[in-house]
């Protein structure tokens, strides 16, 4: 088991969430792992604030691993984030090269990991992740299910 283990970096992860939701987005953070298990990166959905579509939790903790690493390829990394990825950050996965994906709550709409699709492990692919899924998931879930209820019932964050 590495340094940080699935469920600390999680808790990591949450904490990314929470910062996000706070900021009135969609409450999804992410971590990056080095292969010996230390933490390089972090990031949480920015969409709202930064006007841009692609500023997910994913996508910016890579970004900031690879500017970290000075390289594209994020061999032997783990990505950990508090929702199931969508096609676009499952995407990124897989063209970055991460070795494991951990994720908490199940996306059966968006998720592209295992839910409504698994891009991580298609085999026409060159590169499939390990894929933990469900790592505080009860956590993960409330998160982004009570932010769409306030949402849904008018409030704002």
């Amino acid at each position: 088991m590495p340094p940080t283990s699935d469920a600390s970096a999680m808790r990591l992860a949450l904490a990314e969430a929470a910062r996000a939701g706070a900021a009135g987005d969609i409450p999804i953070g992410a971590i990056v792992l080095d292969p010996d298990g230390e933490v390089i990166a972090s990031a949480c959905n920015e969409r709202e604030w930064s006007g841009d579509p692609t500023a997910h939790a994913e996508i910016l903790a890579l970004r900031a691993a690879s500017q970290l690493l000075g390289e594209w390829r994020l061999d032997g990394c783990t990505l950990v984030v508090t929702l199931e990825p969508c096609p676009m950050c499952a995407g990124a996965v897989v063209m970055s090269r991460v070795a494991r994906l951990v994720f908490g709550a199940w996306n059966d709409v968006y998720g592209a990991a295992g839910s409504a699709w698994d891009l991580v492990r298609d085999r026409r692919l060159n590169h499939r992740a390990e894929v933990v899924g469900g790592v505080l998931e009860p956590e993960c879930g409330r998160l982004v299910q009570d932010f769409m209820a306030t949402r849904r019932s008018g409030g704002r964050h």
